[in-house]
């Protein structure tokens, strides 16, 4: 009997097969829209060339077999898994750059200065909120230095109000150095 027309690649194989191939090209398909949105020009078309070809391959498998509902578990079972698995590759990989605007009620004035010593490029401007005055500090940075930053900012000011807004574009490079290690990590992706 040929192993391509058994029960066991029927139904262990074949599912798993479609199964981890909607994984990967669901994955692919997360990152290609990230890349995408950051602006990136040549990535997106490749990912999206690569995904398609998956996608073709797993959906001619079901097709084949039409009979076999543990396809299309693994299908689904699949997609939900890729969205999963692309949303983690994309925090590891953390491209882009992050605006960070605190607004704090308390003197800033040791937070702006540690910050600053940290490599970080600080703008602070005092203002008043609906409690009163406040300052606000603007803080331009790599979205994989963003876990530090707050850390680092709680710090000083645990209460401090934050929000943090995802930017497309920076035309200046105002960012705390970058060790060779990590800007070699992260060359393929700029």
């Amino acid at each position: 009997m040929d192993f391509i027309h058994s029960d066991i690649y029927s139904y262990l194989v074949l599912p798993l097969l479609i199964f981890f191939a909607r994984i990967t090209d669901v994955t692919l398909d997360t990152l290609r829209i990230i890349f995408m949105a950051k602006g990136k020009k040549y990535l997106p078309p490749l990912l999206g060339f690569v995904e398609v070809i998956i996608w073709l391959l797993a959906i001619t498998r079901i097709f084949e077999n039409l009979d076999n509902w543990l396809c299309y578990l693994a299908y689904g079972a699949g997609f939900a898994a890729g969205n999963f698995v692309g949303i983690i590759v994309e925090e590891k990989i953390a491209l882009g750059v992050e605006l960070i605007r605190i607004i704090t009620g308390r003197d800033p004035t040791n937070l702006i200065k540690s910050l600053r010593e940290k490599g970080y490029g600080i703008t602070y401007i005092d203002a008043h909120g609906s409690h009163g005055e406040v300052g606000v500090i603007y803080s331009v940075i790599r979205r994989s230095d963003l876990k530090d930053f707050v850390e680092y900012m709680k710090v000083f000011n645990p209460n401090a109000f934050y929000t943090i807004e995802d930017i497309r574009f920076v035309n200046k490079d105002v960012f705390r150095p970058v060790s060779n290690t990590v800007r070699r990590k992260r060359g393929l992706f700029r």
